[in-house]
Formats: structure tokens, C-alpha cells, sequence
């Protein structure tokens, strides 16, 4: 059952009814996660912005979504889990990818190395060495798109972390973590 209630369409105002009306036009529907957030208009706001500014990143869609899977998949997080695979189906990831996602592997070779990289990030809470930051340079991505694997891995995190504790309603298809909780 939830745990923190849901905001209306009728009680949001301001930023957050811009929010919502841009995730109503982008989606078709503004999830539960964002009518969780919007308990905090801060919350929702720097949700909203971090999100918006990683979508002019540089990595592809298809590698942002397959981060989001791994990083969901490692939190146990059911909610994000299901959020991203029909998310990465709309940025073109085929269904095996985003089954290996989950474990950190996609087809795309460069893909797996950050997604891996993305992993060991959660699993090491960033204590991260030289010869790991080494090994995704060597892997052809450069100092920005590091800096990018690392945001879109800490946004993840925060909807992994925020879902966990809400137990916010999943309103996608339902796809479980294979991680443990």
C-alpha cells in the first residue's frame, strides 16, 4: 500500500501544474511517481529539472533507459523497473536488451560498460577506483559522458530510493527486480 499520498490534477498549481500539464503532453498521463513528488513542490521541481537537463545528454536515449533498468533492478526498486522497460521500449530497446538490462548487459558492447559501470556505482555507493573510472574511457567514453553516466545513475537512485520508501503505485506493467530485497 502507499505510503505518502498522491496529488491531484485539481490541487496542483504553479510550477507544479506545468509539470504536470508537460508530463500529461509527453506521456499521456502524469505517473505516480510525479503525484507522489508533488507532496513537495521543491521535490517534484528538481526532479522535473534534473531529468529534462539529462535528456540533452549525451548518451542515446536507449543508454539512459538500460542505466535506469540496471540502477532500478539493483535498488529493487519494482516501480522504477517497470517505469523504464516501457520507457526503453519507447526509446528502442528491444525486448532482450531490456531483460539483460536488468543485469547490467545489453547487445550494444560500449552500452554494457556503462551500464556495469552504473552498477558498481550503486553497489560501491561511488567509491569508485582509477582503474574502473580507466576502464570506461578505454570503453570510448569521454570525461563528459562519464559525467553523465554518474548523473543519470544519482537521478536513478533518488526515484529508486523515493519509490522504495513511498511504495508509490505502479502504474505501468508490473516488472519485478531480480535483485533481492
Amino acid at each position: 500500500m502507499q505510503r505518502l499520498s498522491s496529488i491531484t490534477n485539481e490541487q496542483v498549481t504553479g510550477k507544479t501544474k506545468q509539470i504536470f500539464d508537460g508530463m500529461q503532453k509527453a506521456l499521456g498521463t502524469v505517473p505516480n511517481l510525479v503525484r507522489v513528488l508533488a507532496n513537495s513542490p521543491a521535490a517534484v521541481n528538481a526532479y522535473a529539472s534534473f531529468s529534462g537537463a539529462l535528456n540533452t545528454s549525451a548518451l542515446s536515449a536507449k543508454t539512459r533507459e538500460a542505466i535506469a533498468i540496471a540502477v532500478a533492478n539493483a535498488n529493487s526498486c519494482d516501480y522504477c523497473l517497470s517505469a523504464h522497460t516501457v520507457l526503453g521500449k519507447l526509446a528502442g530497446l528491444a525486448d532482450n536488451d531490456i531483460t539483460s538490462a536488468q543485469n547490467a548487459k545489453v547487445a550494444d558492447a560500449k552500452a554494457t560498460v556503462a551500464l556495469q559501470f552504473a552498477t558498481k556505482i550503486v553497489q560501491k555507493r561511488g567509491i569508485i577506483s582509477a582503474e574502473e573510472v580507466n576502464a570506461v574511457r578505454a570503453a570510448g567514453y569521454t570525461d563528459g559522458e562519464i559525467t553523465e553516466i554518474v548523473a543519470e545513475t544519482a537521478l536513478n537512485i533518488f526515484t529508486n530510493y523515493f519509490n522504495n520508501i513511498a511504495q508509490t503505485d505502479i502504474d505501468f506493467p508490473v516488472v519485478k527486480s531480480t535483485s533481492s530485497k
